[in-house]
């Protein structure tokens, strides 16, 4: 596969940023890797999104996606989305904006990536799981599929306990959402874009999520798992031992690849 790392200028953001991309290549001769490519007009896509603490680089670092990914035929994209909860801020860039509408198509002007919706997919740790959902939730006809894991599903949960008795919580969540109390039932909220994305009847993306039974947003999950099942939206739900650490994600990401509703060449 071939490694990118790319810097270029976001009109929307008004500031150079980076993505990390990893490319499928054809290869038969490395040292016990394979590379796939079933490119035909553009590559299968998957948006992978980092967590509050990290940038575009981590999941290269932590993980092995690279070779995890090589007998995909699968394009990953790495951008970086800063503390922004991958969201327009109250007081601040408008982060959802530039990943929904500016960076999908600066890619696929810089890279040769589908932009069929069944070959677009989206997927995050921790912040970046909240990002995924929300962006699939919000536009279901720009995503085939979207997987959170770890991920800050109850929005509004998480900002309220993380911020109680730390200031800079405190201050972070007002200048990204405005007062946490106001998230739920709005653009925000997983539940409430969840819910009218059922009654719309439009087509939703396949669901996937998983966290572990020792991550302090296990019980999160499954506060979100009860209302999908409640409002009847399909989804794979996943749990096994294991903290909100990188161990549990480098494993977890292997099954997301593999989970994929991707078309062998």
């Amino acid at each position: 596969m071939a490694h990118i790392q790319c810097a270029f200028f976001s009109e929307t953001l008004q500031i150079s940023t980076r993505v990390e991309v990893i490319l499928p290549q054809a290869t038969k001769s490395q040292i016990r890797m394979v590379g796939r490519s079933g490119l035909r007009r553009g590559h299968p896509v998957l948006y992978l999104l980092h967590g509050a603490s990290d940038d575009q680089s981590i999941w290269m670092r932590r993980t092995s996606i690279e070779r995890y990914a090589s007998e995909k035929g699968l394009a990953i994209i790495m951008p970086f989305g800063a503390r922004s909860y991958y969201t327009d801020m109250n007081q601040g860039h408008a982060y959802f904006t530039f990943f929904t509408e500016e960076l999908p198509r600066l890619m696929c002007s810089f890279f040769p990536l589908s932009a069929k919706r069944e070959e677009t997919f989206v997927a995050g740790l921790s912040m970046g799981g909240y990002g995924a959902l929300k962006m699939a939730l919000t536009y279901p006809e720009r995503f085939g599929a979207v997987a959170s894991l770890s991920g800050v599903v109850d929005v509004t949960a998480w900002a309220l306990r993380a911020s109680k008795d730390d200031p800079f919580r405190q201050k972070e969540f007002l200048t990204i959402f405005g007062n946490p109390s106001t998230i739920r039932g709005s653009r925000h909220d997983l539940f409430t874009l969840s819910a009218k994305l059922k009654r719309s009847g439009k087509r939703i993306p396949k669901l996937y999520f998983c966290c572990g039974t020792e991550d302090f947003l296990y019980q999160d999950n499954l506060t979100f798992k009860a209302h999908l099942e409640r409002i009847k939206i399909p989804f794979r739900y996943e749990e096994g031992p294991g903290q909100h650490q990188w161990d549990y994600w480098d494993q977890q990401i292997q099954r997301v690849l593999n989970w994929l509703p991707l078309k062998t060449a």
